[in-house]
């Protein structure tokens, strides 16, 4: 079967894309992880699909109906939500999403930091939070 160049992209851009989900809800549950007692945070995201798969309740229903979503589909990252949620279930954390390219300062310092580990670049070192833990 011959494929044609849109059929290739269309392949090449689902993978990326499910690759930076990945990555995103692999980064929020960083965080807590490292939590030894109960805390309370707020976590800022550009990532939509992990803020509202949180806020909006999308995860615990996904993981409530099996790991299917309301279009019958299976929930992708099933394993990574299944981690975030039980972190997150165990700390007070207030999730708000902000503009991805909006000029904040922070995100954009882990745009960057996100961007040359999905690159396969050597990771930066990240000055603040080195200096500040």
């Amino acid at each position: 079967m011959t494929m044609t160049k849109k059929q290739i992209n269309n392949i090449i851009r689902d993978y990326v894309e499910g690759k930076l989900d990945e990555f995103d809800l692999e980064q929020a549950i960083s965080p807590p992880g490292e939590l030894k007692k109960r805390s309370s945070a707020i976590l800022y995201s550009d990532s939509q699909y992990v803020v509202y798969g949180i806020t909006k309740g999308w995860a615990k229903n996904w993981r409530s109906n099996g790991w299917v979503k309301s279009d019958k589909k299976p929930a992708i990252n099933p394993d990574l939500w299944d981690k975030l949620l039980e972190l997150y279930e165990k700390h007070d954390v207030t999730f708000e999403w902000v503009k991805g390219h909006a000029g904040i300062e922070e995100n954009e310092r882990c745009d960057e930091l996100a961007t040359g580990a999905c690159l396969g670049n050597s990771l930066l070192i990240d000055d603040y939070y080195e200096m500040n833990k």
